[in-house]
């Protein structure tokens, strides 16, 4: 008989009372229907991929961009020690007077450290740079002209401190004579 009543209850809904109306809107969890196991293994198939592109992305963008801090003062004051910039990883760049660019210091082979300067000369040698801060900068006075296999790339965009986040455009456009293309 108990276990009558117990099968009874589960198959009719048990009256319930909220706020002291009675109802019969309660009624037990139902099992998992096959239809429902396939809606969650697709979710599960569709997050995977997701993920998957999401680090796919920040991947490629990796070998793209590169982050970079600023140390010195040479570039004063268009950009400031602890800056952070975003540089584009294109050493083929068609280069213009003005522009930023981001170099292996061609004093040091195969060290990692990069200079930050303004192209000021354009050739067929490579790429001549200047600091802003002539006083406190070494560059193509010091190290001549910038071959192709030391320039890294231009540099986008300041993304820190927040408020002189943005765009670093080119000084001195105007004068550009000529470009160094791919």
């Amino acid at each position: 008989m108990v276990g009558a009543l117990f099968l009874c209850r589960l198959v009719r809904p048990v009256p319930t009372v909220h706020s002291g109306v009675v109802g019969d809107d309660a009624t037990l969890p139902r099992p998992a229907a096959p239809d429902a196991w396939r809606s969650r293994r697709r979710f599960s198939v569709a997050l995977v991929r997701v993920v998957a592109l999401a680090g796919a992305l920040a991947a490629s963008t990796a070998v793209v961009l590169r982050r970079v801090e600023v140390a010195g003062d040479s570039m004063l004051p268009a950009i400031a020690p602890g800056d952070r910039l975003v540089v584009l990883r294109h050493p083929r760049w068609p280069w213009r007077i003005g522009q930023l660019a981001a170099l292996h210091d061609p004093r040091r082979p195969g060290d990692a450290t990069l200079l930050v300067k303004r192209v000021t000369a354009v050739s067929d040698d490579g790429v001549e740079v200047r600091g802003d801060n002539e006083a406190a900068s070494t560059d193509s006075r010091t190290f001549g002209p910038v071959s192709r296999s030391d320039l890294v790339g231009p540099v986008l965009y300041r993304y820190w401190p927040a408020e002189r986040a943005g765009r670093l455009p080119a000084r001195g456009a105007a004068r550009s004579a000529g470009t160094l293309g791919s």
